[in-house]
């Protein structure tokens, strides 16, 4: 804690820093070699482009990159490599700008491919193509100024089937005629209005009296019931009618019998807006951005087509076991809480149909992401039958399980009767399957570890998917027979991160492997093992003996094990700074390169300068399966702050570092547990920075926020423990709060909603940065430059060798 000069002074300070505050660290350090300039300039001419987005060409031949080493215009920077060569090339415009059909896993049973797997049909620049393997032939299907979407083959391969606008459309290939399958209209259902007994007993004594009207009376039903023969011979598809209703998805089964329509009821969710200052136009321009947490969830509903009966019918969801229970009982009654419904919602991903379309499995989840369902669906009269329940009091996560529905690791074995999907049943996430037909499932694997992007082999025997088998610090590559059992990993052992594109073949891979002090890099693994394709950093980035700092673990004041990457002076000046990275569920301490990397190169200076870094994997954080995961719910703020306070007691105990000379910092996440450590654990720390922060969750965006902390309404009291706004008179320590104010995520309004609280309260150790042209990751160098500047120099004057025992 530190004393206070009087709160004008401070305030002058305050309000007036930005402008007049001589910073340090403006040049380089001649002592100790990294400054603040010279780390977070353009990474891409300072630390080198990179390449991404790997991916081979369907034939096998070429391995395609994005990857921009001359600095050129990022549309302009595709490069590839022949499979059995080793030097890149920058295609040329011509042939980036051609419908290049890609190879992204078999993917079973959706009919991208042909049975025989010698045609693929697939999107490019919004528009449908056929590719055929055999003659490695490209032919354009489509030439639309929509975008077109979910092309997929008829059974028998002779049509296309895709999607435009509400409805699907397929054209037979071999004569070219395109046929509408479903006639999906935004549009109520018109009605004929009955006439009243006047107008009905005038019509009927007209047509009494006079021959001639009775005479063309009857010749228009002749004609309608000529026309009703003539439709029945050739029949159009049934109309569905969804009214004011928005379409989610719309799909048909393989035989065509049967259209899914997924509709979401509107709401009038009030939008926030966020105000953009510096604009070319030289007005201010409004932003449209998100809704706040708390908002209504939008009706669903699930209807079906069959036009074999010629008629249409909904799927009642509520069936499904637990449907109908309200899942917070011990939290609140929603019969006591003015607008809350206990009848839950639930919404339906699918049908996904097996290939023959005999079977159909909908993926289900609950509004409020407690449940989710793997069902049956007959459709036939839309009964449910479940096969996979997965109920979670916090929420539905995990590696290939989307936390918003949809997206998730789903598919259909080879033989049509089994379908795959990942679970969170053991506490990681693991691979299953289940008999659709008998219900019967199956566990492929098992461990404390978890599994990431599985995908079948063209045969179906194997499995070829990522790991963290071998270290939750490292990410490999592991085949698996079809059926699970023994793991073979097919990346080499080293310590580090794959990401990789598996070839057609099965058996090459193509590779970004990364390291701590190594941005990821391509490389392709084939009989010969693997070899390096492309090298990215300068000269002048390599030429810097970048310190990855130690990867270990401390125990918590609960006995848990907390993964912490720890940098450490050869000349401790008896001080340190934590670093808390964003988004919660995310992995920070691991032996890849780092989304934070320039924090990584600051934490090189730091480090240079005499101050140990730490950098934990605090509960929330990804890698470490659900309880990990969910060891926030109902209280950020809480478990993940308190790995922190636990970590100050650790550097007190064994680098004998005092806790008044430990600094706090992050951003976005890291920015909120910053401010919660000084509001809340003040003895713990020294100073803090709280970049982007989250300030106060009822004001979060809905998706994220009501999965950890259910709604404001429903549970006040996870939100008001969990917001630092109602901390705020805890502050005693320096504090430097930071913000782009073009932050359409975690919005300017946070941040001067909390000063306000600050100025309110009294309070004068803090002071405030905005950065008019910032959105919520920043992108200009000048503002990294600016706002790290700040940083270093709260370092050094609250928890630093020089530092002011009185606050300014």
């Amino acid at each position: 804690m530190r004393l206070l000069l009087p709160a004008v002074a401070a305030l002058l300070v305050a309000l007036f820093a930005a402008a007049s505050q001589p910073l340090h660290a403006q040049t380089p350090d001649e002592d100790h070699g990294l400054s603040v300039q010279q780390i977070m300039q353009d990474p891409d001419t300072w630390i080198g482009s990179w390449p991404s987005n790997a991916r081979w060409h369907e034939n096998g031949s070429t391995l395609y990159f994005d990857w921009n080493p001359e600095g050129e215009f990022p549309s302009d920077s595709l490069y590839a490599v022949p499979v059995d060569g080793d030097e890149p090339v920058k295609v040329d415009a011509e042939e980036r700008r051609a419908p290049t059909p890609f190879f992204s896993g078999w993917h079973h049973g959706t009919h991208t491919y042909t049975s025989d797997f010698t045609r693929k049909v697939f999107l490019h620049n919004g528009d449908v193509y056929l590719y055929n393997r055999d003659d490695d032939t490209t032919t354009r299907l489509t030439r639309t100024s929509n975008s077109l979407s979910q092309p997929r083959f008829s059974p028998d391969g002779s049509r296309v089937v895709f999607r435009d606008g509400l409805n699907l459309f397929a054209i037979h290939l071999e004569h070219g005629t395109m046929q509408q399958l479903t006639d999906v209209r935004a549009a109520a259902e018109p009605t004929e209005e009955e006439p009243s007994p006047q107008e009905q007993y005038l019509k009927e004594q007209q047509i009494e009296l006079f021959e001639t009207l009775r005479e063309r009376q009857e010749e228009e039903e002749l004609a309608e019931e000529a026309q009703e023969e003539d439709a029945a011979a050739d029949p159009d598809p049934p109309t569905l009618y969804v009214g004011e209703e928005s379409v989610v998805h719309v799909s048909m089964d393989p035989s065509e019998r049967f259209t899914a329509v997924g509709t979401s009821e509107s709401q009038n969710a009030e939008n926030t807006q966020v105000i953009d200052y510096v604009t070319e136009t030289g007005f201010a321009e409004v932003i449209n951005a998100r809704a706040k947490v708390g908002r209504a969830p939008s009706g669903y509903t699930l209807h079906l087509a069959d036009a074999e009966r010629d008629t249409t019918y909904t799927v009642d969801l509520s069936t499904l076991p637990g449907a109908d229970e309200w899942p917070m009982p011990a939290i609140a009654d929603p019969d006591t809480i003015d607008g809350v419904d206990a009848e839950r919602t639930l919404r339906a991903f699918g049908p996904y149909w097996n290939e023959d379309g005999s079977l159909a499995v909908l993926d289900v989840r609950a509004d409020d992401n407690k449940d989710r369902w793997l069902a049956r669906l007959h459709p036939e009269d839309g009964s449910v039958e479940v096969l996979d329940r997965q109920r979670d009091d916090a929420w539905i996560a995990g590696p290939g399980i989307s936390w918003f529905g949809g997206a998730s690791t789903l598919g259909w074995m080879p033989d049509g009767e089994t379908l795959y999907f990942q679970s969170e049943a053991t506490g990681y996430s693991h691979l299953y399957t289940v008999n659709v037909a008998t219900g019967e499932t199956s566990t492929l694997t098992e461990g404390r570890f978890e599994v990431f992007d599985p995908q079948l082999t063209q045969d179906g025997s194997a499995w070829i998917f990522a790991s963290s088998e071998d270290s939750p610090y490292n990410r490999h590559w592991y085949r698996m027979p079809a059926e699970g059992g023994e793991r073979t990993r097919i990346t080499s052992g080293q310590d580090g991160r794959y990401t990789a594109a598996p070839h057609p073949d099965d058996t090459t891979l193509g590779l970004l492997y990364e390291y701590i002090t190594q941005p990821p890099e391509i490389y392709i693994r084939d009989d010969n093992g693997e070899r390096r394709i492309t090298t990215s950093p300068t000269d002048a980035w390599q030429s810097i003996a970048w310190d990855t700092g130690t990867i270990t673990e401390f125990d918590a004041s609960d006995g848990a094990a907390v993964p912490m990457q720890i940098f450490e002076p050869d000349e401790p000046n008896g001080a340190a700074v934590h670093f808390v990275h964003g988004a919660g569920y995310l992995q920070n301490v691991h032996n890849g390169w780092s989304n934070y990397f320039r924090e990584f190169m600051f934490h090189n200076l730091l480090m240079q300068q005499g101050y140990t870094v730490v950098n934990l994997d605090f509960r929330a954080s990804a890698g470490y399966g659900r309880d990990w995961r969910t060891a926030v719910y109902r209280h950020m703020g809480g478990r993940d702050l308190q790995d922190y306070v636990d970590a100050s007691a650790y550097l007190e105990d064994t680098r004998g570092i005092d806790s008044e000379r430990q600094f706090i910092y992050g951003g976005s996440y890291g920015g909120f547990i910053t401010l919660m450590a000084l509001f809340n654990e003040a003895t713990s720390f020294g100073g803090g920075a709280a970049l982007r922060a989250v300030t106060d969750w009822a004001h979060y965006n809905h998706p994220y926020t009501s999965n950890i902390l259910n709604t404001p309404i429903v549970d006040p009291e996870a939100f008001e423990r969990s917001s630092p706004i109602y901390f705020a008179e805890g502050l005693d320590d320096p504090l430097l709060m930071t913000h782009g104010l073009i932050d359409a995520n975690v919005q300017p309004q946070d941040i001067f909603r909390l000063s306000q609280r600050l100025i309110e309260l009294g309070k004068t150790d803090w002071e405030l940065a905005t950065y008019p042209v910032e959105p919520h990751g920043f992108t200009e160098p000048s503002s990294w430059t600016d706002q790290y500047r700040r940083i270093l120099y709260f370092i050094e004057r609250s928890v630093g060798p020089e530092r002011i025992e009185q606050a300014w």
